[in-house]
């Protein structure tokens, strides 16, 4: 069980700090808080007056709702917040100003009015050619960055050849079996002046390897590289279960990336740790959050074990969030979760450069939460959702399309996704200041008691022997199981109503919108191009980078360099991966009840 006692004021250690050119709270001064307490006593006596008079009357009249009004993830809410619930509020300490620590109000300090969030479309189905002809019209729409998905062939390590890859080309994404698939994937795209996202686990240091060697081809050289590798291997063990080899050798590969990546692109975030697919398998937020935060430390500590300094790979460390429909949770979310990560890395983990204490942040809206009744109603949804992640503070957004509880977007919808994005840049007053909400009675109560679930979460977690020995016992499986039973009682119960599916429901809504059809006979494009690969490339040079690939799996050198060298050979992304299989072996989950 959690704890649920109040977190105590004043419990947190601050230190003086030049570092970042910004003096911050010295550890020896007493906590300040912003209302003085006769002014709370005030209030709270003036509450107590309008509860048993103006609240009393009112409520005769017109009954409220259930008292037991809670946000979405669980967090009861109450009928109004005041400054007794932010009487410990030091400002200094617990919000400080946007680009200073704890960052609290915003990792840059100017955020958007410097320069707008960067927008993603979550893109790839079928061909490697129809998914850069979908790139190059959302890049012509104002898309700013782009982010890469894969079929599900590629993101187990397959090529589409291959007996388990039958009936799965292109259709949760892009396919992608070797270097040649993504030279033509890559065509056209200015890789040294745009981002890139690639949604892809197991098999990311291949996948990786043949973006840079496509890069490398254009005439980009890896150090001007940037973008974003998800290879978050420990929440595919925790919810999404694409995870291909035991959790031990795949961390190693995660290492591996990570050390690479600070030795030679200064640019790319190397791992972005995901509460997305922990959110979207049924976890609230809390849990989303607290989970994600435990693997990013697992991932810290895996790193420093290897005997890397933690001020060179830290900084380039990103995460990736869901956001759901409840505005003001997912706000709090975001700001928890900046200010845990900054304490955490500079007071347990001992981090010098404030670099490291900053956590970028990826958001994509809430494909659980979209309905496949009355789909135009997901346009709502996700404004809502990327409004929260803007408010929130994202650095980075992916927003979904109304049509994908249907199929993958079409392209009008993804257009709809994006106006939505550009809409909420240039026309809502959002952006016009930084971190709106900072100060809110209700908003920084949420952050406060979102922090403190997370971190009671967090310390279970460490107590119960990490993130790995909770992988093995069940620990996250058994947690998250339990939250999406009891939202899913909610609804059944219509105590959660979703519009459209348990209320205000249209029995033949005769509402259908155009979905995308990937055709089963542009298949025979992506084989041809991967017979012909094998057949052109130099064989006696496959062999030689594979086996040099398979000496250095099996001792413990640095597996990258060698995975580059296959890509580069034009390896296929099977042959690799099988290599792996080979040394590593394949890892089959224990059933948890």
């Amino acid at each position: 069980m959690l704890d649920q006692q109040p977190r105590a004021a004043g419990k947190r250690s601050r230190h003086s700090n030049s570092a970042n050119g910004a003096s911050q709270p010295d550890a020896a001064q007493p906590s300040q808080p912003l209302y003085a307490p006769e002014a709370v006593a005030s209030v709270e006596s003036e509450r107590e007056r309008w509860e048993a008079t103006t609240v009393a009357k009112a409520v005769k009249r017109m009954p409220e709702r259930p008292p037991e009004t809670t946000t979405q993830s669980g967090m009861p809410i109450k009928r109004i917040y005041t400054p007794e619930d932010t009487a410990q509020l030091d400002y200094a300490r617990d919000l400080a100003f946007p680009g200073e620590y704890p960052y609290t109000r915003g990792a840059q300090a100017t955020m958007y009015r410097a320069k707008p969030w960067t927008m993603r479309m979550f893109a790839g189905f079928g061909t490697a050619e129809e998914t850069n002809a979908r790139f190059k019209y959302l890049l012509a729409q104002g898309q700013t960055g782009l982010s890469v998905a894969f079929d599900m062939a590629t993101l187990y390590g397959y090529d589409h050849d291959h007996p388990m890859a039958l009936g799965e080309f292109g259709k949760c994404g892009v396919a992608v079996s070797s270097l040649a698939d993504m030279e033509v994937l890559l065509d056209g795209m200015p890789l040294d002046k745009i981002t890139t996202s690639m949604t892809i686990n197991s098999p990311a240091p291949a996948i990786w390897a043949m973006y840079i060697a496509a890069a490398e081809k254009q005439g980009v050289p890896m150090a001007q590289l940037g973008g974003t590798l998800q290879n978050d291997i420990l929440k595919e063990y925790i919810a999404q279960k694409e995870f291909l080899f035991p959790p031990e050798p795949s961390m190693r590969l995660v290492v591996d990336t990570m050390e690479f990546g600070a030795q030679h692109m200064p640019r790319w975030n190397t791992i972005s740790i995901s509460g997305y697919h922990i959110r979207e398998a049924g976890a609230t937020a809390v849990q989303e959050l607290a989970f994600t935060l435990a693997d990013g430390f697992a991932y810290v500590e895996a790193a420093l074990e290897r005997g890397m300094a933690l001020d060179d790979f830290a900084p380039r460390l990103s995460f990736f969030f869901d956001v759901h429909n409840d505005l003001f949770e997912e706000i709090a979310k975001f700001r928890a979760a900046r200010r845990i990560w900054a304490h955490q890395m500079r007071e347990r983990y001992g981090s010098l450069d404030p670099s490291s204490w900053t956590r970028r942040t990826l958001a994509l809206t809430a494909g659980v939460s979209l309905t496949a009744q009355q789909p135009e109603n997901n346009v709502v949804r996700v404004a809502l959702q990327a409004l929260a992640a803007v408010l929130g503070g994202t650095n980075s957004l992916h927003t979904n399309s109304l049509d994908e509880a249907l199929a993958l977007p079409t392209e009008k919808a993804a257009l709809v996704a994006l106006r939505t994005q550009q809409i909420i840049a240039h026309e809502s007053g959002v952006a016009n200041t930084i971190d709106p909400l900072a100060g809110s009675f209700f908003v920084e109560a949420l952050t406060d008691e979102t922090e403190r679930q997370a971190m009671a979460y967090i310390t279970q977690v460490r107590e119960l022997g990490g993130v790995l020995e909770c992988i093995r016992n069940g620990f996250f499986q058994k947690e998250i199981a339990e939250a999406s039973y009891r939202f899913q009682q909610e609804v059944d119960r219509n105590e959660r109503v979703i519009v459209g599916v348990n209320d205000y429901v249209m029995p033949d809504a005769g509402v259908r919108v155009p979905t995308l059809y990937v055709d089963p006979a542009k298949e025979r494009i992506h084989l041809e191009r991967l017979e012909r690969t094998r057949r052109e490339r130099d064989n006696e040079r496959v062999g030689v980078t594979l086996a040099a690939l398979e000496q250095a799996s099996r001792g413990s050198e640095n597996t990258m360099p060698f995975i580059l060298d296959c890509a580069r050979a034009y390896c296929t992304l099977g042959e690799i991966m099988g290599v792996f299989r080979r040394v590593f072996g394949e890892y089959t989950e224990s059933v948890v009840y």
